[in-house]
């Protein structure tokens, strides 16, 4: 039988940033497997506390958002485990199954110079060295080595897509207070 760990309602913040989902129970200590969303957790590692939303699907044990104060979290293999003071035991721990977690974007590391995070070039504008807009970035995929940006634009009246390597070569420059991306690239590419 899962029994919830205690933890504290609270309120998502407007800077939350959904970056894993809690797996499954690990060992009979209150460990627990967590899945990433990114190939580089550096805000899973670096958050003292997690805000955690209930799993889409599948069983609930709560509602709302609640707080999960973070004790460790660490590489196992090949995945990440992670323990928290409020998760005594394997049976709580099972209860936080498909938990989605979020960290308030301000928790998370500063990014080096020429480095971003990917929430942050979401919904950027996008135009080229001549002015002419390209589209807004509403995706990104990781292909192999590089990025690439997935942008949304309108033709005709359809929407349609374009993808841009996130790579030094096609970007001249990323602002991401003014919100804009400026490429070396061709509406016609």
């Amino acid at each position: 039988m899962s029994h919830m760990p205690e933890l504290e309602p609270t309120a998502l913040p407007d800077d939350a940033v959904e970056i894993g989902r809690i797996a499954d129970a690990w060992g009979v200590k209150g460990w627990f497997k967590v899945i990433a969303y990114s190939a580089d957790p550096e805000a899973l590692f670096a958050a003292k506390q997690w805000f955690l939303l209930p799993a889409e699907k599948g069983a609930k044990h709560f509602t709302g958002t609640v707080l999960l104060p973070v004790k460790q979290v660490r590489p196992h293999s090949d995945t990440i485990v992670a323990t928290s003071p409020a998760v005594l035991d394997r049976n709580a721990a099972e209860a936080l199954r498909g938990a989605r977690i979020f960290v308030a974007r301000e928790h998370f590391p500063q990014a080096e110079d020429g480095e971003y995070y990917w929430v942050d070039l979401m919904g950027l504008q996008v135009s080229n060295r001549e002015g002419v807009d390209l589209g807004v970035v509403k995706d990104l995929l990781a292909t192999g080595p590089q990025t690439t940006l997935v942008l949304a634009y309108e033709e005709g009246g359809k929407e349609r897509e374009r993808m841009i390597p996130f790579v030094d070569a096609y970007i001249d420059k990323v602002d991401v207070v003014a919100k804009t991306i400026i490429a070396d690239w061709q509406p016609d590419y």
